[in-house]
């Protein structure tokens, strides 16, 4: 029996799968527990549109963020912190600091879990931090700490 998968199943297949599965299994435990359902040509139809749609939305969403990378790579970001006088800062820059000094500055709105450092920012200076807003699309921008 051929079957689309509504749900990942372990050792079958994703959702939006269309798998081909023994009768006994599709219909005493795939289709009850709501995990599949039968690929009739009009659930196959139905299918193929929501990929189309999700594929489009995608496209949208990749594109927008392409669109915010341009205007992060612009972006030289000013951060003022205590620190010695030799230029150690007494705490650290973390991506959530840079994230709501981002925020206030430039108003753009980013997730911190999206700035990639190597580490906290512990030195007054000038640095370069990845943002990576999209699987495909990261942005370099600069933050400079002054004390």
């Amino acid at each position: 029996m051929i079957v689309i998968l509504t749900k990942d199943v372990k050792g079958t297949g994703k959702a939006g799968d269309v798998v081909k599965v023994s009768d006994g299994y599709a219909r005493n435990q795939l289709i009850p527990k709501g995990f599949a359902k039968e690929a009739t040509q009009g659930n196959v139809r139905n299918l193929e549109k929501q990929k189309a749609l999700a594929a489009e939305k995608r496209a949208e969403q990749k594109a927008a963020a392409e669109e915010q990378a341009a205007r992060l790579e612009k972006v030289t970001l000013e951060i003022q912190s205590k620190g010695g006088e030799s230029g150690k800062l007494f705490g650290s820059i973390t991506s959530k600091d840079i994230a709501e000094a981002l925020e206030q500055q430039e108003g753009i709105k980013v997730d911190r879990k999206k700035i990639d450092m190597p580490g906290p920012i512990k030195q007054a200076g000038k640095s370069e931090v990845t943002v990576k807003l999209f699987p495909e699309v990261s942005a370099k921008m600069k933050v400079n700490v002054t004390v």
